[in-house]
Parts: structure tokens; C-alpha cells; sequence
């Protein structure tokens, strides 16, 4: 249902509020750049600083933006089950391809209080579900067995995952006890070419916001098993990769941005302050080993 480059966007902020002539910017350039579908609201697009309102608009500007020529996958997760679904009708309404949904954090369900929320979503929304596991965010783990579960309860609404756990074994582990039109995401760019080579089929990307040729040509080398060229890519990308996250992220990568386009400038919300005299010189770095400043 979904492969390939698909960035995880920022939220793109102008004195203190949404640019959403920035945003609308920012979608088009992503998709003349060959990225395969996008992300609004995730983590890198600051959804926990979002009220519900700003949420949904982001959401609504994406779809509206993208116009059908790549699908949208709106972040609906909440650590509230019910405002998750209110996020997820708002999505479905708009015109989003899934929802998103993350582990509810903070409040470290166990397996069967995340199969009872993760129904509770599939039942009562016609939305696709792509799982997110991001337990070094939420603490909270949904282990192989509750994926393929889940799955197998919803195969018609619980249709992939963006696995950040980084652990790649868990790749095999879900190809092997669900049905293989079940789609694995990678949540990790620095692991995305292991992750492809287990049987994963694209990336949702924090890289692609700043490189998304870059990062649309290497899921293309991996989707056609091309792995000279894949590896030659990620060797460009990877100190980019983990550039990203030299300091709490999206600060380094609305930094990049900034570097790269006049267009965006490195406003992040609080508790978020933007990224330090260290992270910017690492960042710097990765863009010219990358080759993506002048």
C-alpha cells in the first residue's frame, strides 16, 4: 500500500504560529523531488506541541497540497484512545490514504491494553492503521505477537507499520506470521538498508525532509535489489542520518532545512529550543558530505 521515500514532515513555524504557505512549499518540493508519499503530524512534525485545531489544519493543508499525486499518511496517534480516533474521522474526512498511530505513551499499556486500543480504532474508524513503534519514545513496546495479532483480527484495516524499535530481526519476525501484503516501513534511516534487505519495503524518513532525492533514488536502488547503488547512497546519507538527531529532533533537521532553503527558518516550539553550536556544525558536515549545499 505505501513503499518508498516517505518523509516524515516538519511543521513549519513562523512567529510562533503555522507557515502554511512554507508547509504548502515544502510539500510540493517533496514530491517534484520523487518522495512516494508524506507524513503530516508525526513526531518530526511536532504533533505533541500541536492543539487539535493546528493538527487537523496541518493534515487538511497536506492532503489539499498533495492532491492525489502521492498518498498521505496523517499522524493520528494520542496517548488518549478517543482522541485518537477524533483524529483519525478528521483524517478520513480530509482525504488521508491511513492514520498513523503510535503507542500510547506516558501511560505504558501492556500487550492487551494495546490490542484493546488498537481494536478499539479499527472498529470504529474506516481508516488504515500504520502501527508506530517507537518504544524509545513511549516506553511502551508492541512486541511481534501483538503486530501480528492485530493484523490478522484487521487485515483490511491494520495494513503496515513504521517500526523504530531497532531491532531488525522484528522485520523477519512480522513477513513471517502475517500475510505478506502487510507493509513494513522502516522508522529508522540509518537502518533502512538492513531493514529493506529483511523484507522491508521503504522508509518513513526524518533524512528525506532535507535529501529527498537523495533518499527517494536509494529506496528505488533497494527496491530493485540494485544493492551497489543502495549502499553508495546510504554511504553519502548516513553521517546525515545520524546528524539528525545530535540534538532532540526536529531542531537539527529544521536547522538543515534552513541551510538549504530561504524559504524555512529553524523555529521549533517549546520545550524544544533550536539545536546547539555542536549540532549545527554536524549538520553542516553531513550536508556538504551529502553534496546538498551549493
Amino acid at each position: 500500500m505505501f513503499s518508498g521515500s516517505i518523509p516524515a514532515l516538519i511543521t513549519p513555524f513562523k512567529d510562533g504560529a503555522l507557515d502554511e504557505a512554507a508547509f504548502r512549499r515544502l510539500v510540493d518540493w517533496q514530491i517534484e523531488q520523487g518522495s512516494t508519499g508524506l507524513v503530516a503530524c508525526g513526531t518530526t512534525g511536532e504533533a505533541s506541541t500541536l492543539s487539535n485545531a493546528e493538527h487537523h489544519r496541518v493534515i487538511e493543508i497536506c492532503v489539499e497540497q498533495a492532491a492525489g499525486r502521492v498518498p498521505v499518511i496523517a499522524g493520528c496517534g494520542s496517548n488518549d484512545t478517543n482522541n485518537a480516533l477524533l483524529h483519525m474521522r478528521f483524517s478520513r474526512k480530509a482525504g488521508a490514504a491511513a492514520g498513523l498511530c503510535v503507542a500510547p505513551y506516558y501511560n505504558r499499556p501492556g500487550q492487551a491494553g494495546l490490542i484493546a486500543h488498537f481494536s478499539h480504532l479499527a472498529q470504529n474508524s474506516d481508516l488504515p492503521i500504520v502501527l508506530y513503534n517507537v518504544p524509545g519514545r513511549t516506553v511502551t513496546d508492541i512486541v511481534p505477537e501483538t503486530v501480528c495479532e492485530l493484523a490478522k483480527r484487521f487485515p483490511d484495516r491494520i495494513v503496515g507499520i513504521k517500526d523504530a524499535s531497532g531491532d531488525l530481526s522484528r522485520v523477519v519476525d512480522h513477513r513471517m506470521g502475517i500475510s505478506k501484503d502487510f507493509c513494513q516501513l522502516s522508522g529508522d534511516d540509518e537502518l533502512a538498508l538492513m531493514a529493506s534487505a529483511a523484507g522491508a519495503v521503504g522508509c518513513i524518513s526524518v533524512t528525506a525532509n532535507v535529501a529527498p532525492a537523495l533518499c527517494a533514488e536509494f529506496q528505488s536502488a533497494c527496491a530493485d535489489d540494485d544493492l551497489t547503488r543502495a549502499r553508495e547512497l546510504n554511504d553519502r546519507l548516513y553521517p546525515l542520518h545520524y546528524a539528525m538527531f545530535e540534538d532532540a529532533s526536529p531542531a537539527p533537521v529544521k536547522y538543515a532545512l534552513s541551510r538549504v532553503h530561504d524559504w524555512l527558518n529553524p523555529d521549533v516550539r517549546l520545550p524544544l529550543v533550536e539545536c546547539s553550536d555542536h549540532a549545527k556544525a554536524a549538520v553542516d558536515a553531513a550536508l556538504d558530505h551529502a553534496g546538498l549545499r551549493g
